[in-house]
């Protein structure tokens, strides 16, 4: 599998942002390959949506077909990259681009809020709950500081996946990270 898929074009980006896309694409890449019928049943949908779908997802080189594990009589999806990325300054240089970043981020926004809806700390021990959770900051901050901050946060995770891999206790997490800057006009 491929590190990352940038995108340049903002219809590709408006491929992958439409919210049944953005959540296959989401399934596969976190629970790993699956049929559109498998699919069509963790996302509510039926399997011939979620196949046009896929096909969507296929065509513009986001998923592929898994040679390991073929099922006689549908085809078994996976992912091509782990993850999705894209340069919002020259796809800002247009309208387009402008409003597929601001779509993606909607996407990205409504997955953060059903994933924590779906958190229950009942299901989980005292460790997990207290380091779950979210946190907002808000700072003055040059765009060079804030650029650090995200090429250090993302070094860090990726030490840290590397120093725990196989580790017992280990469990799948998502982190997130946003920012954006505030309007001076905001009050």
């Amino acid at each position: 599998m491929e590190e990352q898929y940038k995108i340049s074009d903002p219809q590709v980006l408006k491929v992958v942002a439409h919210p049944l896309r953005v959540r296959l694409l989401g399934l596969l890449r976190t629970d790993g390959p699956a049929t559109a019928s498998e699919l069509g049943r963790k996302v509510g949908e039926s399997s011939g949506s979620t196949s046009y779908h896929l096909r969507e997802l296929f065509k513009y080189g986001f998923i592929e077909e898994d040679p390991d594990r073929r099922d006689g009589r549908e085809r078994r999806w996976r992912p091509r990259h782990r993850y999705t990325s894209w340069d919002s300054v020259t796809m800002s240089t247009t309208a387009e681009g402008r409003e597929a970043i601001k779509i993606m981020h909607l996407r990205q926004a409504e997955m953060v809020g059903r994933l924590m809806e779906g958190f229950d700390p009942a299901d989980w021990t005292g460790d997990w709950v207290d380091v779950s959770g979210m946190s907002d900051h808000v700072l003055t901050l040059p765009a060079a500081a804030l650029r650090e901050f995200k090429d250090k946060t993302d070094e860090l995770l990726r030490d840290l996946a590397a120093r725990y891999a196989g580790d017992p206790d280990a469990r799948q997490v998502r982190v997130w990270l946003g920012a954006v800057p505030r309007p001076q006009e905001e009050s």
